[in-house]
């Protein structure tokens, strides 16, 4: 497992390779070889260049980058068995390692010289590229402890330390709270308003979780949200929703609170030793944002249209209540969270015509895998062929190989449906970043890498021989994931660190969510929304239908994201050690004015985003600062002669975004593309809260 990759394409995972009871000593051996790396760089008694400090650095302790690629999927993919107490035995050893690399204090003396050189005595030059590298990586160290004293580099490492074991901990209770609440359904009475391809994936999962009954809701947001939103039992949709929204709030082993408290607390220490106000205030230095405050000025002027906008909504959806009570003589009720998506379903009937499920017909998993993989050839010359032959770490994965004009550019892995041991939602992952491109004669130990990334989602698998139909939501999130793995293919830079969506947190998901947009598009629907049956393409008025109802929902679509937003970043620039974590939510949301008639998406005890490592802590308001640059680039595209699939626009899009990784600052990225800043009047525009521009 520790071994250069071998086989085509430069090298593939040997997942077949992987012998689980091996990971504890394979990691072990990786850390210490890796170690050797950096203490030979530290110890290199030549003066400290740009070559054989910040270069060397680019290339260290690959055998455990590639042992940590093996064991991610395992933990993300295949948590069973030995796999849970291997994360918890694993992660804080991982912890330990990064913090003897930021806090060796001749490594970083070296760095420090090399800076000195570039940025203060300018005595050695360097192209734009290295500069930047050479800046964020001192940065970084600096961030993470380097100028610290002893002491407290101890401090810092025992907090660390304790942080990696809590994340794991956290992971792993919302996992179990997944994998042990079912809502089981006996009666088919109780399947009212459900589709057949639901009932078939209901029945299914009922087999696959023992047989209790004959048709089962999995604890999962791809099982949870068709029930929702289609079922006519009103006491059953509670139940579902009860057993979702509480994960890891109902006391017992796996509750998350005191685990939630302890890491604010820590997080809290890891500041203030650092010399940050806050951890909020740590966590955004080096984004696009860079402060708290800004963040929250965006996330509060979008806030008081989106709950403006929800009101209207619950207006509308208490109107059919109420005529629907006074019709069948039934107790009247108001509005609940899990009457929302139920009810809004009607009000879009009723306003637009359009029932979602009329639509869903049309939307075969597989056809909307054929959709993306076509926009990103039509966008970007990106064409993706099946390959059979690779090792792969399960039967549902598929690979495909990518070529831009007959040439090799990388690999890309799809591994769609749920299982157990899989974590719930959908996301990216690289399994080698993209390096090598353009190098000079002083870069020659960068190696040239193509690379391999991976999309991995949750749907519901169905047994037999039919087709896998999708929401359009889920559709949305397939394309998603897939501007994702785009940015990972298209990278084209020198240096491994500054590859693909190795980014600012809040330019990170422009490029996926820029890509969403080609969902709706006519050609795209036209071409790949057949009917599951007939084979027929979506009939133009039921596209006319989606079009004019793009908007619908907005204030629910936008209120419970940014409610998540607005108490991440609340409670990241606070000490909140001695909080109780239900009593701040609810206060928290009450004093924003959070509307009783929905939940906040991700609830704090089953927070994964914030609480299962550092990476969107204090970050989740990142979609709505990156959206603000998706929805101003989609105007570019809508005001284009070619629409969305304008080659000009398409090109620059490459060009100046996906292409560039993290070589440039990503508002310099943005006004090479946009030719001008952001106009983040287009993100009201976009969810309707503002008048559309003329």
């Amino acid at each position: 497992m520790l071994d250069s990759w071998t086989g085509p394409y430069g090298g593939v995972p040997p997942f077949r390779s992987v012998r689980v009871d091996e990971f504890s000593a394979a990691f072990d051996v990786a850390i210490e070889q890796a170690q050797r790396d950096i203490d030979a760089i530290a110890n290199n008694p030549e003066p400290a260049t740009f070559a054989n400090t910040l270069l060397a650095l680019e290339t260290a302790g690959e055998s455990l980058d590639r042992l940590e690629t093996l064991f991610d999927v395992h933990a993300s993919n295949l948590n069973v068995g030995p796999i849970p107490d291997l994360e918890r035995e694993v992660t804080p050893k991982l912890a330990a390692h990064s913090d003897n690399i930021t806090q060796n204090k001749e490594l970083f003396a070296r760095i420090e010289a090399v800076h000195q050189d570039v940025f203060d005595n300018k005595t050695v030059e360097l192209q734009p590229d290295a500069r930047r590298l050479l800046d964020e990586t001192y940065k970084g160290f600096i961030r993470s402890g380097a100028k610290l004293s002893d002491a407290d580099k101890s401090k810092l490492s025992q907090i660390n330390a304790r942080l990696a074991r809590l994340f794991t901990d956290f992971n792993q209770n919302v996992l179990e709270e997944e994998k042990r609440h079912v809502t089981w359904i006996d009666s088919p009475a109780d399947l009212a308003g459900l589709s057949d391809s639901t009932i078939a994936a209901m029945a299914d999962a009922a087999k696959e979780k023992g047989g209790q009954a004959a048709y089962a809701v999995t604890n999962t947001r791809s099982s949870m949200d068709p029930f929702l939103t289609y079922a006519e039992n009103r006491a059953l949709r509670e139940q579902v929703w009860r057993h979702y929204y509480y994960r890891c709030d109902n006391g017992g082993e796996f509750d998350n609170k005191n685990i939630i408290r302890e890491i604010l607390h820590l997080r809290s220490q890891r500041a203030q030793l650092l010399g940050y106000p806050s951890h909020a205030h740590w966590r955004m230095e080096s984004t696009m944002a860079a402060k708290p405050e800004a963040a929250m000025e965006l996330m509060m002027q979008v806030w008081e249209p989106a709950i403006a906008r929800v009101a209207n909504e619950v207006a509308d959806m208490q109107r059919i209540v109420d005529a629907e009570v006074a019709a069948n003589g039934t107790q009247p009720f108001a509005i609940a969270p899990w009457d929302y998506r139920f009810y809004a379903e009607k009000v879009r009937k009723e306003k637009y015509d359009l029932d979602m499920a009329e639509v869903r017909p049309y939307l075969q998993l597989d056809k909307m895998r054929e959709a993306m993989m076509y926009c990103a050839e039509r966008l970007f010359g990106l064409h993706f062929e099946r390959v059979s032959g690779l090792p792969t770490f399960h039967p549902d994965v598929t690979v495909y190989e990518v070529t831009r004009d007959g040439e090799h550019v990388g690999l890309f892995y799809l591994d769609p449906f749920a299982r157990e041991g899989k974590r719930s939602g959908a996301w990216m992952t690289d399994y080698r970043e993209q390096s090598g491109t353009g190098l000079a004669e002083s870069d020659t130990n960068i190696p040239v890498k193509t690379p391999i990334v991976s999309n991995n989602s949750n749907f519901i698998p169905v047994s037999g021989e039919g087709p896998i139909l999708i929401s359009w939501d889920d559709a949305t999130t397939l394309f998603h994931e897939f501007g994702h793995a785009l940015h990972g293919l298209s990278s084209d830079v020198r240096y491994p660190s500054q590859s693909g969506t190795n980014v600012a947190r809040d330019f990170v998901e422009f490029p996926s969510q820029i890509l969403e947009h080609w969902l709706s598009t006519p050609e795209v629907l036209s071409k790949f929304a057949t009917h599951y049956e007939t084979g027929e393409p979506m009939p133009a008025e039921l596209l006319e239908k989606i079009e004019r109802s793009s908007k619908f929902n907005s204030g629910f679509d936008t209120t419970e994201y940014l409610a998540c937003a607005i108490l991440d970043m609340k409670l990241h620039e606070m000490n909140a050690a001695n909080i109780d974590i239900s009593e701040f939510e609810a206060d928290e949301l009450a004093a924003i004015g959070m509307p009783d008639e929905l939940p906040m998406r991700h609830r704090l005890p089953h927070f994964s985003h914030l609480f299962s490592s550092d990476a969107y802590s204090a970050g989740y308001y990142s979609y709505l600062w990156s959206d603000a640059l998706t929805a101003d680039a989609a105007e570019m595209f809508e005001q284009a002669d070619g629409k969305y699939f304008d080659a000009t626009v398409a090109q620059k899009l490459n060009d100046h975004v996906l292409s560039v990784g993290d070589t440039i600052d990503p508002a310099e990225t943005y006004r090479e593309f946009r030719g001008r800043d952001v106009d983040t009047d287009a993100l009201l525009r976009k969810r309707g809260f503002a008048p559309a521009k003329p």
